[in-house]
């Protein structure tokens, strides 16, 4: 076998091979051999068809077999012997000439080809140890647990509807469309074809569900807003808007009392042991929106502090995936990037440097968890399962099949495991600094996180190439 290299620039290569031809004859032979024992050919006993006659019928199709594996595993050999792994499926270009590749089926010519790839660049890691993180800690006060219990009274009561002349009034849950605008032109994420509020619940814009009170079903309102100083979109902070608001159904709260009857109907003693479970909820909610702002500063210093070129063919991959899901969503909703603010060129190149950075921490978590030995076990994978499972309620025997049926996106559930065992990894190995922050300031760094990259998912190289995910 020969090997010449052409092309060393970066982390793109390419090889030019050549095959002899009396390797390929042995391999032939080999491959004949075998197909003498499996043969069924009329006029002959198994085992007893004469190899001449055998290449004259499956001559041409064995060896064609033959130069596929010969191929496959001369270029995987010359890969391990550069000790170089390929970023991507390396590709391969036979001659061109139909002439030339009918002599090497025939035997009489050495099989030459090219081939192009990538490869993955060597990562060296940064020094955990002096990593500095803030760690979110949030208080719950009684006033936090009031309004969560409210809540809870409120969304296990249940509604029914009210009748057709049925006006808006506290309390009540709503469906309603409405498009916002700020001097006079919509804004992203400004509208909403279906939404629903429970009003005084306060989850709208300070000031917008009172505004609904009095409403019918049918009816539109132009209701006048003005943004919070410290709202979460930087770019809406102070500004005033107005909403067309259409009320699509209301629905009234049935008749109850919070009192320990109702806590006896979700399964508890009485109010007072409704309360701690809330309150065990909230702070294992906040916990984990603790846990994610960390995740994020660790992902952000891994991002910095290693620059390296990556592969264009896994950035490629990973744009084309987010690119879809993009295009997908405008146009479901029916909605241009003009309308979100951008242009399709600018949100194009947006979207590109996303996907690079996933690259990037893709490589690097990769390879910290290779160096210290990090894995999933079989058990973890299972409880990745489970909870995914979960997650489809009234479907989980379709989705638990859908798995068992497709081994990669099987494997694809190890890919956020993985990744958060590594962010583990490196989170003890940092220092921690707790930092009291309200609930709306985490749920604002948390919101400003999904800013930028609405759902990171990487790649584990060694144990499996699976996308988002």
């Amino acid at each position: 076998m020969q090997v010449t290299e052409t092309l060393n620039e970066g982390l793109k290569r390419k090889l030019s091979l050549v095959i002899p031809k009396s390797d390929l004859t042995t391999r032939l032979e080999a491959r004949l051999g075998e197909l003498k024992n499996q043969a069924n050919i009329k006029g002959f006993r198994p085992g007893k068809v004469p190899a001449t006659y055998l290449k004259k019928v499956y001559g041409k199709s064995a060896m064609a077999e033959v130069m596929q594996d010969a191929i496959n595993t001369t270029v995987s050999a010359t890969l391990t012997s550069r000790s170089e792994r390929a970023a991507a499926q390396p590709k391969v270009d036979l001659p061109d000439d139909q002439g030339t590749l009918n002599k090497v089926l025939d035997g009489e010519a050495d099989l030459s080809f090219d081939v192009s790839y990538e490869v993955l660049p060597s990562v060296e890691l940064m020094e955990f140890k002096g990593l500095k993180i803030d760690k979110p800690v949030v208080e719950v006060t009684d006033a936090d647990l009031d309004k969560e219990m409210a809540r809870v009274f409120r969304q296990n009561r249940g509604y029914e509807p009210k009748p057709d002349d049925g006006v808006v009034a506290e309390g009540d849950n709503l469906g309603i469309s409405f498009e916002g605008k700020i001097k006079g032109k919509p804004f992203a994420g400004g509208s909403s074809d279906h939404a629903h509020v429970i009003v005084g619940a306060g989850d709208f814009i300070p000031g917008f569900e009172e505004q609904l009170i009095g409403m019918k079903k049918g009816e539109t309102r132009s209701i006048d807003i003005t943004f919070p100083k410290d709202y979460g979109k930087d770019e809406l902070q102070g500004k005033k808007a107005t909403f067309d608001v259409t009320v699509l159904h209301i629905d009234g709260p049935r008749a109850g009392e919070f009192n320990d009857d109702f806590a006896k109907t979700l399964g508890l003693d009485d109010l007072g042991a409704l309360r701690t479970a809330v309150k065990d909820q909230m702070i294992a909610a906040l916990a984990s929106m603790s846990r994610q702002a960390m995740k994020r500063q660790i992902l952000d210093a891994l991002d910095e502090s290693h620059k390296f070129s990556v592969p264009d063919q896994l950035v490629d991959a990973e744009f084309d995936a987010i690119w879809q899901r993009v295009k997908h969503e405008i146009t479901d909703h029916g909605r241009s990037f003009e309308d979100e603010g951008t242009t399709e060129e600018e949100a194009s190149a947006q979207y590109r440097k996303i996907a690079e950075r996933r690259v990037r921490l893709g490589l690097v978590v990769a390879e910290v968890g290779n160096k210290n030995k990090i894995e999933v076990s079989e058990d973890e994978h299972q409880q990745a399962l489970i909870a995914e499972v979960r997650r489809f309620p009234g479907q989980e025997q379709q989705v638990y099949d859908y798995y068992r049926k497709n081994p990669q996106a099987l494997a694809g559930l190890r890919a956020p495991v993985f990744e958060n065992k590594v962010v583990d990894f490196v989170a003890e190995l940092a220092t921690q600094t707790e930092k009291k922050v309200s609930r709306e300031e985490l749920a604002k760094i948390i919101q400003d996180e999904g800013d930028d990259v609405p759902d990171e998912h990487h790649h584990d190289h060694d144990d499996h190439e699976g996308h988002d995910h």
